[in-house]
Order: C-alpha cells, then structure tokens, then sequence
C-alpha cells in the first residue's frame, strides 16, 4: 500500500478521499488553491499545500504545480478524484513518467474513452450496443448537416472530449441543428481544449442507467450493479437512485456482462463508469465511460457494502480485486440528493457566501458526503454542490421516506440552497412511481414556472 497520497482534488470528494486513505493508515496531502485555505479538506490532510489562484487553470488543472507538490511532500501517489484532471490522460502519463502512481486507469485507456467518437467505435467491436450516428471526423457545418440528415431529426450533437453535460445540444430540426452545432463547438473549445464533435441520433425519452465497474491489473473486472441518473436538469444529474426500478436480475446480469465486456475491450483498470440508455421497450445502447469515481459512488456502496474508494486504492498498489463477480449481492435501495448552493427560483443561479447557521441531518441509514461547516465561505469560482444526501431503505419506499425525513433536518443558513426542491422532486407522482426519463425533469419545471 502507499505511503502518501496527494488528493488532487477539493470539496467532498477530497474529503472522502482523506478518509478512505486513513482507515487503511495512508498518509494524506491536501492541495488547495489560495481561496480555499479555509476548507475542509485542507484542514483534516496530513499536510496541504498551496499551488496557486483560485482559477482552476492556475491551481487545480496546473499539472505542473501538482505534480511539483507530490515530489515535496513525498507523495508516491495521486488520487484525482472527479473532475478537473481525473479524465486528463496528458496528467496520468506525466505521473507515471514521474514514478508516481495515477490512481485511476492507465493513461491510454483514458485516452480511448476520452474521445466520444473512438469509443463508439471500440464499443461497436466488442459487440456493445451504441446509438446510431456518425462514425469518423465532421469536416464542418455543410458535413454536419448532411450527417445529420441521414441519422434523422433528432440528433444529439456532443463534444468529443467532453463531459459534465458541457458541449451537448439537441436538434429537431436544421434550423436548431445549425445553432446548436456552433454553440456546442464552442463551449467544447472553452471546457475542454478541443472543439472536435460527434452526432448521433437522440433517443428521446430514455432512462439514463449507468454500471459501475472495476478492474484489477490481472484482467479480473466485475460490475456492482448499476444507478439511475434520469433526473437531469441541462444534462446535470440532480437526483440518482440505485437500483434502477426498471432493471430486473435478468437484465441487470445481461447489460453488467456488456459492461464488463466493454472495460475488457480496452484493458480497463481501477473505478470506472459504463453508461448506457435505455428506451421503453428496454433496448439498451452504450452512450460513455467515465474513467474516473462519479459523483454518485456513494448509492453504490450503500446497496453492495462495498467502499469503492478502499477498492480503488488496494487495485492502484497491485492488489487484486477484493471481490468476484458471485459476490456481489444487490440489497435494498439508495438514494443521493446533490446538495447546491444555488436558487431554484431563479433559474438555478449559483448562491456563494457564508454559512451563518448549519443543521445536519443524520439517524439510522442517513449519510452526509460534504465539506461545510458554520462559518465556512462557499467560493464563487467552482461548482455549486456543496454536499451529497444518501438514504438507505430495505426497499424504495423506505428509502424516499428516509431521504424526506433528513431533508427535513437539513437546515443551511447564510446561502440559498436546493434543499426545499429536492424535497419537491421527491413528492412528484412520476418519482414516486418511478416513471421519469431524461427529459422528465426539464418539462416539469416548465410546468411549475408556467403555474407560477
């Protein structure tokens, strides 16, 4: 096991990093940007250190700050967690040319999956169901439109290196198409460096289920069952819930097999995320990877009793997979609620600030993943989740009872927050019912506003 491990990361999900690490007695660094001196992850870390301003490309995507900290402090190792470099194959190939271990994939896996088009096609040669689309490089606009017209209205245009819900649109018409192909070409260039797209026919209203994988250095992968991530708002996952009401075992074994079969296609290590859509008859098509944790691992772990984070750690030091596939055992059910600082009344807007008053909720099967405390300033410049709810249930019922009950005690003063709406979302009859889609939320809050 390592010695040190440089987080390069903040927020929760250094927090959580921080944690696994100590319950298997591994030093930790913290890195944090000149802004979050204050934070909570800097403060818990074995040691934390500066490495730049509070913008992203001077702190948290400066490699070579990063990398500069691990070789001070004598870190051997470097945990990404989501965002930021996690998914950055140029940042994983330079920590093994340092002799510092990537805990994630290898960078040429991220590199394969990383570019939206490519995996289509690696997918389509493991015999993995994809979307139909367009398999090769757009030349530009007049070659779009012309792929788009054989596909057929409507087509989804997204970002090749993209993710997070950036760089997407959707078309139902040539008039959109041409709008939406030049916003998202340039949104691509502004997140992520690379304006290169792909398009694919939009399957409307599908269910968003995505399978949580990992794998060894010895070729051994498994799956953990998968998660609904269908309640999105512009492509941002708001709620997930795991498992999927739709998914039987019969299913669950068919679709978990591809996915293993699609990590195997590309020699696949560590954590990792297959993410398909399925239709209402069930068909199901590869959509991505995530070569990385997801923001929501936490309603996996609940319902297998796995620590994902533990499991990451032990494949990165040579370990082999704690786990076969005969012992994953799927039991009662998990719900996440994504905690934004934010103003749902007002078309979402980001709510930075203090926090003058904090009431935590917690109880039997209630978890917090966050990094707030009173007194603590949310900072204007990163994203607005300030926390993660989980609740567990021996069934759905119990579960959205639960996950009500500590929303209700979830109490944050100082800043607007999103608490209140999730209680909403949970009261809806297509939630309780569990009869949504990716499109689902978006027209419900056309609906309330339009009531307003």
């Amino acid at each position: 096991m390592f010695k040190k491990v440089l987080i390069a990361n903040r927020g929760e999900i250094a927090v959580r990093i921080i944690r696994a690490c100590r319950e298997l007695g591994v030093g930790t660094v913290a890195v944090y940007s000149d802004i979050d001196k204050e934070a909570l992850h800097a403060q818990i870390a074995d040691e934390a250190v500066c490495i730049g301003g509070y913008m992203a490309k001077d702190s948290y995507l400066n490699i070579t700050n990063i990398l500069s900290a691990c070789v001070l402090t004598g870190a051997d190792a470097i945990h990404p967690g989501f965002g930021f470099l996690s998914e950055n194959a140029k940042f994983a190939k330079m920590c093994k040319e340092c002799n510092i271990k990537f805990i994630g994939p290898d960078y040429e896996s991220i590199e394969l999956m990383g570019n939206k088009a490519r995996a289509r096609e690696i997918m389509q040669s493991a015999n993995v169901p994809i979307v139909p689309g367009f398999e090769g490089k757009i030349k530009d606009l007049n070659h779009a439109r012309e792929i788009a017209e054989e596909i057929g209205y409507p087509v989804i245009i997204k970002a090749s290196a993209g993710g997070g819900g950036k760089g997407i649109r959707i078309a139902y018409n040539l008039e959109e198409f041409e709008k939406g192909y030049n916003t998202a070409k340039s949104e691509a260039m502004a997140c992520f460096g690379d304006d290169t797209l792909y398009i694919e026919k939009f399957i409307e209203n599908p269910k968003h289920i995505e399978f949580q994988i990992l794998g060894d250095n010895y070729g051994n992968v498994i799956h953990l069952g998968e998660r609904e991530c269908s309640l999105q708002r512009k492509n941002q996952k708001v709620l997930e819930e795991a498992p999927s009401s739709i998914i039987d075992n019969e299913l669950r074994n068919k679709i978990g097999e591809i996915a293993k079969n699609a990590a195997k296609a590309v020699n696949y290590k560590n954590a990792g995320t297959i993410e398909f859509l399925v239709d209402k008859d069930k068909n199901f098509y590869f959509m991505e990877m995530n070569t990385r944790i997801q923001v929501e691992h936490p309603i996996t772990e609940m319902v297998t009793g796995i620590d994902i984070v533990k499991e990451q750690l032990k494949i990165a030091s040579g370990k082999e997979l704690s786990y076969k596939q005969e012992d994953i055992k799927i039991k009662g059910h998990a719900i996440e609620c994504r905690i934004n600082a934010e103003e749902p009344n007002f078309d979402f807007r980001p709510c930075p600030g203090k926090i003058t008053e904090l009431y935590l909720p917690g109880g039997f099967g209630v978890r917090l993943d966050s990094a707030i405390y009173c007194g603590y300033k949310i900072p204007h410049c990163y994203d607005s989740m300030i926390g993660k709810l989980i609740a567990y249930g021996n069934n759905r019922n119990e579960a959205i009872m639960r996950m009500k009950r500590a929303l209700s005690e979830f109490g944050v003063g100082g800043v607007k927050t999103n608490i209140e709406f999730q209680y909403w979302l949970l009261e809806t009859e297509e939630f309780l019912n569990g009869d949504y889609h990716t499109g689902f939320l978006g027209n419900k809050l056309k609906e309330k506003m339009e009531k307003i």
